[in-house]
């Protein structure tokens, strides 16, 4: 089955022997696969209207509920309306101190690690991300859930598994994993009617996400469907919110150990930029080069790798017919490694990005938060998130990865470091 395979390889090795445009027959499905820039546009932005959510996300559905990633249609257009006031620049600039302070917090629990064995860094890595949403959308602690970071992931396994199954497995058969899919989802449901009742106890910020969502749900006729409408949202948006950015930052670090030069060069910006203390948002301007570090990672690695759709109606796509109905993929990880575009295209050159680079090349070659209606409503915060961490980390600490424990990456919801990245700490 398609995705019970090696889903990188599969579509590469399409992409290398058929070109920009192929048809892939994988079981009782037909693929269509688009891997040019002015293609990605005409599925993601030009005729989006045209296309729905694909294969992966639609079968996601069953585990993640009806939340922003996998809504459609009126439903999806009133929560983006509802929670794309909070990812505004204005407010994003000014959970710049949330964003440092929780990276203080990481970098003193590494450096209780110096001298000592591996750590998992993903783990650390998503204790952050998700304290950083806690503070910047909810105004809430989540650190005081320890498990929460577990019962997401088993969350994702589930959505994974629901893919790769095509969803064609009962939910009630008590496999293992299912077992821990419905354990990790109770719980937390428990934590967001925690978060609710909270809220509603004190006062807080009105125009933060959970405020939001909080007002938009309880205009539902049925309170039951309101509660449930919020429990999907706030679970989809913690765990893609969470996920990928920890991701993003774990490829980054594996990169700068396998590129000290590199690592170099963002500890002495950070150093200058920062001195001793944390950073403040107008450091941005200052981390110049730690920011073309973050994003040549997420060429290599985007966090969100494949963007899937179903095409309401037949289309033409760079003169190629595709049908009603038919299942289209779009995949940031080809388009970004297309040496038309990207001369040697695995070879890790944060210069690419740095001012005066070569930029003459299509808008749509380089798509890490998506495109079109659907781009990332969180982009900005996590690139805030992304730079002011890695800044952060390379000045105080030098990371090193275990030997012979080999990166691999593990396509779920963004491209993860399968094993947790263990590393060992050491100082700068």
């Amino acid at each position: 089955m398609l995705m019970n395979r090696d889903r990188l390889a599969l579509m590469s090795g399409a992409i290398g022997r058929y070109g920009d445009a192929c048809r892939l027959p994988v079981g009782h499905k037909t693929l269509y696969i688009f891997n040019h820039p002015a293609y990605a546009k005409h599925v993601l932005a030009d005729n989006a209207d045209n296309y729905r959510k694909g294969i992966g996300l639609v079968h996601a559905r069953r585990a993640l509920g009806d939340g922003l990633l996998t809504s459609e249609g009126r439903l999806w257009r009133e929560q983006r309306k509802v929670i794309q006031p909070a990812f505004q620049s204005r407010r994003i600039a000014q959970q710049a101190d949330a964003v440092a302070a929780e990276g203080a917090r990481l970098v003193d629990r590494l450096r209780g690690h110096v001298g000592s064995g591996p750590v998992r860094l993903v783990d650390e890595l998503t204790s952050l991300t998700l304290g950083v949403l806690g503070r910047t959308l909810l105004d809430a602690d989540l650190h005081a859930f320890p498990d929460i970071g577990g019962d997401f992931a088993a969350v994702q396994d589930q959505a994974m598994f629901e893919l790769s199954t095509l969803s064609m497995v009962p939910m009630w058969i008590p496999l293992p994993h299912q077992v821990r899919f419905r354990r990790a989802r109770r719980r937390l449901e428990g934590v967001v009617d925690r978060l609710v009742a909270e809220r509603h106890s004190r006062s807080g910020d009105d125009e933060d996400v959970l405020s939001r969502l909080i007002r938009s749900t309880s205009r539902e006729s049925d309170p039951a469907v309101g509660r449930a409408r919020l429990r999907d949202e706030l679970v989809t948006l913690l765990l893609a919110g969470h996920e990928t950015t920890a991701s993003t930052l774990s490829w980054t670090l594996h990169l700068l150990d396998k590129h000290p030069e590199v690592w170099r060069r963002v500890h002495d910006e950070a150093a200058g930029v920062l001195g001793d203390r944390v950073p403040v948002h107008g450091d941005l301007h200052g981390l110049t080069y730690t920011t073309s570090v973050i994003q040549e990672a997420m060429r290599l690695y985007p966090p969100v790798w494949l963007l899937p759709r179903i095409a309401n109606d037949a289309d033409v796509v760079g003169g190629f017919r595709v049908p009603a109905g038919a299942d289209v993929l779009v995949s940031p990880y080809t388009l970004h490694r297309d040496p038309r575009f990207w001369p040697e295209p695995d070879r890790f050159d944060p210069g690419r990005f740095t001012a005066g680079a070569d930029t003459d090349r299509p808008r749509y070659a380089y798509i890490p938060f998506g495109a079109g209606p659907r781009f990332c409503v969180g982009s900005h915060l996590g690139m805030l998130e992304a730079v002011l961490v890695l800044a952060m980390i390379c000045r105080d600490l030098r990371l090193a990865g275990v030997p012979g424990r080999p990166v691999v990456a593990e396509p779920m919801l963004s491209l993860r470091i399968r094993g947790g990245l263990p590393v060992t700490v050491h100082r700068a």
